[in-house]
C-alpha cells in the first residue's frame, strides 16, 4: 500500500529547487577556485556546506517534503 504525502506545494518546491541549484553552483564554483589556486586540502572542506544544502534542497523538492 503506497500513499504519497505532499507536505509542500508547487511554490515551495520551486523555492527549494532554486535554493538547491544556487547552492550547487556556489559549491562547484568554490571547489573550482580552490583547486585552481592550489588551496590546502583542508580548506577545501568549505565546499561541503553548499553541496550539502544543495542536496537537501533538491531532494526535498523532488520528494515534496
Amino acid at each position: 500500500m503506497t500513499s504519497e504525502v505532499c507536505n509542500i506545494g508547487p511554490r515551495e518546491q520551486r523555492k527549494r529547487r532554486l535554493l538547491g541549484i544556487v547552492a550547487l553552483t556556489i559549491g562547484v564554483a568554490a571547489a573550482f577556485v580552490l583547486v585552481v589556486y592550489d588551496a590546502p586540502r583542508w580548506t577545501r572542506l568549505v565546499v561541503f556546506l553548499p553541496v550539502w544544502i544543495a542536496g537537501l534542497g533538491l531532494l526535498q523538492a523532488r520528494e515534496k517534503t
